[in-house]
């Protein structure tokens, strides 16, 4: 089996598997490049595994002319830019301690050892240069059946690190078979195991869960989570039944995370959200139980927010957006409330002012953005 991506033959890629080998070191692609090219998903990332030392391919990638960072020397690996592409390289490695938060680990000249630390069989796939697929652990049926399943014993690699528990369910939304279910073995382990996900920081817990809901349907996951007791690990009080309603009006846009994180309730507590997101998902939130129109909504919130807003209170209360909902809400963004502070002045001035200003914008959202300065102004 060969990899077939254009990808593999840039000028940059196999120039930097020629530094390494003419020196006499082996060096594969690994991971998500070689697992996305198989499965025909677009290919973001090169990583490249190697049983040269992070000094050394720094000094070969350098006397090449390539740019090399040092983006994660104390793990065995280093970023090569070569001729604009960047590339992952790292040192083959075995775990020497493990707590469950993260690993030193010691190099290695052995792939079946480097494979041997991954997370799961699909991603312990390697390939030459010239895309001829290596599979030390034999994890090319669990790719090709779309099955997710650890590598080993799936409690070993949870204890090793029990963010793999999120990562389990991201990457059965991401590339598993929807039909086929969760492999019951690392099910099991990420249940008995989903109290370690205590000990992950909020900022790792958030990137994946992040991550998750951004796939293209993550409501099978996370109805999985639910029932093995680990979304409420990291969500107390979440309830996913809204979530698939939601991701079968949302297909047609791009997958938001935040607003599928609306509809799933619970206590945000236990993430870590940027000011703008925690303001973003209360706003949501509220909108859950309003009743505005589209175009109050996109007055309010902004178009993309009021889309948001629009499509998870339609899951929420189990019908579809109301006609012409997203060129209303496109209306709304742009309109302007036609009253100013100076049309009341000085007649009201202070809390007066600020009071009937406020009163006269309800009657304008009300109105659903339709009454005119004049209409607002009568009886004022």
């Amino acid at each position: 089996m060969k990899l077939t991506g254009d990808w593999i033959g840039h000028p940059g890629t196999q120039a930097l598997f020629a530094a390494l080998e003419a020196a006499g070191f082996r060096a594969l692609f690994v991971g998500g490049c070689v697992r996305n090219d198989l499965l025909g998903e677009p290919v973001a990332d090169i990583d490249i595994a190697t049983d040269a030392t992070p000094e050394t391919v720094s000094n070969l990638a350098e006397t090449a002319g390539f740019k090399v960072i040092p983006t994660g020397i104390e793990h065995g690996t280093v970023t090569v830019v070569a001729q604009g592409e960047p590339h992952e390289v790292t040192t083959f490695r075995r775990d020497v301690e493990t707590d469950g938060r993260r690993a030193v680990v010691a190099f290695s000249s052995r792939i079946e050892e480097d494979a041997q630390r991954r997370d799961f069989t699909m991603n312990a796939l390697y390939a030459d240069r010239t895309g001829r697929v290596i599979d030390p652990l034999h994890g090319l049926p669990d790719l090709e059946a779309r099955r997710v399943r650890f590598v080993g014993d799936a409690e070993t690699r949870i204890r090793e690190d029990y963010l793999r528990i999120l990562r389990f369910f991201r990457f059965h939304a991401a590339y598993g078979d929807p039909e086929g279910g969760l492999d019951p073995e690392g099910l099991a382990a990420c249940a008995a195991f989903s109290a370690g996900l205590e000990t992950i920081s909020r900022e790792r817990i958030t990137a994946e869960l992040r991550k998750l809901l951004g796939t293209r349907d993550p409501a099978p996951s996370i109805a999985a989570m639910a029932q093995s007791g680990v979304l409420a690990s990291i969500l107390p009080g979440a309830d996913p039944r809204t979530l698939a309603p939601l991701v079968h009006l949302d297909a047609a846009q791009p997958a938001r995370w935040l607003r599928r994180l609306a509809v799933l309730g619970g206590d945000n507590e236990g993430l870590r959200l940027s000011k703008s997101e925690a303001r973003d998902l209360a706003s949501l939130r509220t909108a859950l139980g309003s009743t505005e129109t589209p175009a109050a909504l996109g007055w309010r919130l902004g178009e993309p927010l009021a889309t948001d807003a629009i499509l998870a209170r339609a899951a929420s209360f189990g019908s579809y957006p109301p006609e012409d909902w997203q060129a209303e809400a496109r209306r709304g963004a742009h309109a302007r409330f036609p009253v100013t502070a100076a049309d009341l002045m000085p007649a009201l001035q202070g809390e007066a002012l600020g009071a009937r200003l406020k009163a006269l914008e309800s009657r304008w959202l009300a109105s659903n953005l339709t009454l005119g300065k004049d209409a607002l102004l009568k009886g004022t």
